[in-house]
């Protein structure tokens, strides 16, 4: 408890009738002092008493209409109080909007002794995506010679997506499919509900395995083998490098592949399968977890999914952080002696004048420089990390662009090993240039460029390739170019 200015006043008073009564040596202004201190120690009760049944009996609610929303939405968010019988204080209340929440106007309400319910709405944005939560309210009560305050109702959480792509596309050369995430099957026989295949009885097999009505039907003993029912381990990587931020505001590559990437985490859960996730930026991986099935673990993914942004190219900045013109690799010391010419020496390549070596040198120098290349690519890297270990088993989903073709061949390759499956989902960057469209021909030309490098990645076993984008300037590419190429035919 907290007392206001009144209750000052009052205890200055029995200190000032104390002290003159010290001075004068009358007793009876010491008694008028002890009144005044009396009836303070009994209104600190009486505040107690009222403010323990106050809290007792009040019920405060704070909700919005809508528990999703996108960036920079305005959004009504209602605050209640209501007391089953009045109370003899005064109470305010504050509603415990999250930090990023931003309020029109002053978000509060009062319940004077004589009222006891009340109600307010105010529209609230919401400017920062992510999943915010209201604290909550303080309430504050009074009876003018006190002050007390406690926090007291409900909170409620609201997710704030990105304000990103509406009409996404996902297919194959421009026709579109379904999400290619959903149910799946083991491989296997064992326990499971979809029926697999029909076989002979045969020693000990147990009787309640027999299928008796293809028993009936064939007049010998049949056992009905069921498909085995296993979680999909998944692991997704997501490329956020500087390129993927090519498109416009809210609406660029890499927002069209965080929606699909979200869409899939949701369907991982609901299925219960493991997730893990690698976000991948130009200096390498900025966010690891493992394919785990707790909610936890898919909170986390689905927040770091909602924070990520394209990061920058460190080559492709000047002396003062802004991007410039990508560095320039420079020569070794030595006379130009690289790493590749001293593999080659290693193994007898070395030599100048023999004639064999001279003419192998170049060859295996490009292979040495072209295979450092691909192993210095972040998302490379993050792939060939992730499959260090016991991966069998691991479906890896591939969120990128077509603007390093030759690295995202040999990181898909390597996702495949071991058995395992791969998912590409790729954008073509023609689709989000600001000027794509100018050139419609050339437009479309890079378009299927891009197409033929999807269906060589289609091609390799266990690998599905999907381009993502704005369904309609893929539509408007794919309708123009063909009719400008059959005018000019």
């Amino acid at each position: 408890m907290k007392p206001t200015r009144r209750l000052w006043a009052v205890a200055s008073l029995a200190a000032f009738l104390a002290g003159v009564a010290v001075v004068t040596a009358r007793p009876l202004l010491l008694g008028g002092a002890g009144l005044v201190g009396s009836w303070i120690v009994a209104r600190q009760y009486r505040f107690y008493r009222a403010l323990e049944e106050t809290v007792d009996a009040l019920a405060v609610e704070q909700s919005a209409v809508r528990a999703g929303v996108r960036t920079g939405d305005t959004v009504p968010v209602t605050l209640s109080a209501r007391l089953a019988s009045p109370s003899p204080l005064a109470v305010a209340i504050e509603a415990g909007l999250p930090t990023t929440a931003v309020a029109d106007e002053s978000f509060s309400l009062s319940l004077d002794p004589s009222t006891s319910a009340t109600t307010r709405t105010v529209d609230v944005s919401w400017p920062v995506a992510g999943r915010h939560r209201f604290d909550e309210p303080t309430v504050t009560a009074t009876d003018g010679f006190l002050r007390e305050t406690v926090s007291l109702g409900t909170t409620s959480t609201v997710t704030v997506e990105p304000r990103g792509p509406r009409t996404i596309h996902v297919g194959e050369g421009g026709d579109r499919i379904t999400m290619a995430y959903g149910e799946h099957e083991a491989g296997r026989l064992g326990s499971g509900i979809e029926p697999a295949e029909l076989r002979e009885y045969m020693p000990g097999d147990t009787a309640d395995r027999i299928d008796w009505k293809a028993t009936a039907r064939l007049a010998t003993p049949h056992v009905r083998e069921y498909e085995a029912e296993t979680d999909r381990r998944t692991l997704l990587v997501v490329d956020h490098r500087g390129s993927l931020a090519t498109g416009r505001p809210d609406e660029t590559e890499l927002d069209y592949l965080r929606d699909v990437a979200l869409a899939t985490a949701a369907s991982a859960r609901r299925l219960g399968d493991p997730v893990g996730l690698r976000t991948v930026g130009d200096e390498g991986i900025t966010f690891r977890l493992d394919p785990t099935a707790t909610p936890v673990a898919y909170d986390r993914i689905r927040r770091r999914l909602l924070d990520l942004e394209p990061t920058v190219d460190p080559t492709t900045l000047d002396g003062s952080g802004r991007e410039g013109r990508r560095r320039r690799t420079p020569t070794p010391r030595g006379g130009g002696f690289t790493a590749a010419d001293a593999r080659a020496k290693r193994i007898g390549l070395g030599d100048d004048d023999d004639p064999f070596a001279s003419t192998l040198r170049p060859f295996y120098a490009a292979r040495e420089g072209y295979r450092e290349r691909i192993e210095s690519d972040p998302l490379y890297g993050a792939v060939k990390r992730a499959h260090s270990g016991n991966t069998e088993g691991l479906w890896t989903i591939l969120f990128t662009d077509d603007s390093r073709p030759a690295e995202l061949r040999e990181t898909v390759k390597l996702a495949r090993g071991n058995g395992n499956s791969v998912l590409v989902l790729l954008a073509p960057t023609v689709l989000y240039e600001s000027d794509g469209l100018a050139d419609v021909e050339d437009a479309y030309d890079r378009y299927v460029e891009f197409e033929n490098l999807r269906r060589d990645l289609a091609r390799m076993p266990r690998v599905t390739a999907l381009e993502v984008g704005p369904r309609d300037r893929l539509s408007t590419i794919l309708s123009d170019g063909r009719a400008a190429r059959g005018e000019r035919a």
